[in-house]
């Protein structure tokens, strides 16, 4: 998957409509990780990926292959969340079974992904059950992954506070994956769009975020800070690394290639989507619990729990 998709190049402003639209019940439970944590760490599972990704990336710096590695442990993990190659590993599952396991929860999106991309995806779980991650990550890493998301902002007016916001770690993570996702549909290579995602917000490392409201005040000096920041981070990479994400940081300014538009669109949809995850949140009510998503579920003493439900009058 270094290279893109065997599909017809998009033009500028072009959207594959029924490929986007087929895979956004995917990619909204795919950005539910950055709300999926575990015992053992304080960061979600979208921040900890975000890291592991940065990491690999200094230490062999293949983008394509961790792009494809990184996106199957995020479709895996949008059923399984923190269930993941290691985790079944510890529970004392043998590799075969393991990866068996994140085949099932893979297949569950199956319809929703065009095939050569599921496939690839198959094929790379074995990776996920080895457990090979531990190099550190480069220090912005972890600054984005403590930097908050200013969330939506528009100049000249308050900002609308959500709790708890994302960090960009969160963000940048779910876009570079979107990215991957999205990445046949535009014609793009999947490596590109992932690097794209993961570096498109390195100049919070030390930047706070106050949204387009504040950074519009920030006036002419505003694009040259970005640069500035941006570069800073960049020195922590490999050189060619380095000069790779440089290079795409520059295709963003527009539309014009496919990297750029897979890019723009993980990134709008991802940002709508995160909205729209506040907005259902806000309007849960018990009974979708209950009706909707079986909160007693059924099983040898379902019954007898209903009993104790309507007992207390709380069924």
């Amino acid at each position: 998957m270094t290279q893109a998709a065997a599909r017809p190049a998009q033009r500028e402003g072009e959207v594959p409509r029924e490929a986007v639209r087929a895979v956004v019940p995917l990619l909204r439970e795919v950005g539910d990780l950055k709300r999926v944590r575990t015992a053992g760490s304080g960061a979600s599972m979208a921040e900890r990926a975000f890291c592991r990704s940065w990491a690999e990336l200094v230490r062999d710096g293949d983008p394509g292959r961790i792009a494809v590695r990184e996106c199957a442990a995020a479709v895996a993990g949008a059923r399984l969340a923190g269930i993941d190659g290691a985790v079944l590993r510890r529970c004392g599952l043998t590799a075969d079974e393991a990866v068996a396991v994140l085949e099932r929860s893979v297949a569950q999106h199956a319809d929703r992904m065009d095939p050569v991309t599921c496939g690839l995806l198959v094929e790379a779980l074995p990776d996920l059950v080895t457990d090979p991650y531990g190099d550190p990550p480069p220090g912005f890493a972890a600054a984005l992954c403590a930097q908050p998301r200013a969330g939506a902002t528009r100049p000249g007016r308050p900002r609308l506070m959500v709790e708890p916001p994302e960090s960009h770690g969160d963000h940048c993570w779910a876009v570079a994956v979107h990215g991957v996702l999205l990445a046949g549909a535009f014609g793009a290579a999947p490596g590109d769009v992932f690097l794209l995602g993961l570096a498109h917000h390195l100049h919070n490392a030390v930047l706070p975020d106050a949204g387009l409201a504040g950074e519009e005040l920030l006036g002419d000096h505003l694009p040259a800070v970005l640069a500035r920041l941006a570069r800073q981070q960049l020195a922590a990479l490999p050189e060619d690394l380095a000069a790779r994400v440089e290079h795409l940081l520059s295709l963003r300014e527009g539309a014009g290639t496919p990297a750029a538009r897979a890019f723009h669109a993980a990134d709008v949809l991802d940002r709508v989507l995160q909205v729209r995850h506040h907005a259902r949140a806000a309007a849960f009510t018990a009974e979708q619990a209950l009706e909707d998503l079986d909160l007693v579920h059924p099983c040898a003493v379902s019954g007898f729990h209903r009993s104790v439900l309507d007992a207390a009058g709380t069924a």
